[in-house]
Order: C-alpha cells, then structure tokens, then sequence
C-alpha cells in the first residue's frame, strides 16, 4: 500500500509544483496556484498514509519515488526523453527507497 501512497504523494507534488513553475517560469495566470495549492496538500496528506512510525524515514524513502516520477513527468508532460544518467541515477536512488521502506527494522518505540 506503501508504494501506491508514494506514487499519489509524487504525482501530487509534482503536478503542485509544476503548477507554480508554470506561474512565474511559463507565463501562466495567477490561477494556476489554486490547483497548485490543491495538489501539494494532498502530497502532504497523502505522506501521512504511508505506514512508518517515523515521519523522517518515511520521507527518506519517498525522495526515491519521487526522483523516478520527476523522470517520468519530465518524458510524458514536458516532452523530454530521459537520457542514460537519469536512468541510472534514478535506479540507485529508487533502490535506496526500497532499502529504507522494506529493509528489516529492530523493535521501535
């Protein structure tokens, strides 16, 4: 369940963000930030469902989640095709993520 909440929180900032680099960088109108706003709520909401009894690990994983969906906005929103590096980065990054979620914890408090 971990993964599809990671995937949502991505989409989510990406599309929150993008909305306000389409605001000061692209030229658009002022209301673009209302769904801007929108969006980096429900990031925000969504990293909340992530099961971790710490904020910080839970967030340390999502940035690897997070890397691989920017790729993926920057190919199918933005029309630029990934090169090799980013694909490599992305997979040492994602692999770190599936390291900090899955990897076997001691007894927590």
């Amino acid at each position: 369940m971990s993964v599809l909440v990671y995937i949502g929180a991505a989409l989510a900032e990406i599309a929150g963000c993008f909305a306000f680099w389409g605001w000061l960088r692209l030229e658009k109108p002022f209301w673009w930030l209302v769904p801007g706003v929108v969006f980096l709520v429900l990031f925000a909401y969504l990293l909340t469902l992530v099961e971790s009894p710490f904020a910080g690990r839970a967030y340390a994983a999502y940035g690897g989640v997070y890397i691989a969906a920017s790729l993926a906005w920057l190919w199918a929103v933005e029309g630029a095709k990934p090169d090799r590096w980013d694909a490599f980065g992305s997979a040492i990054c994602f692999l770190g993520a599936v390291v900090i979620l899955f990897g076997p914890r001691a007894a927590t408090h």
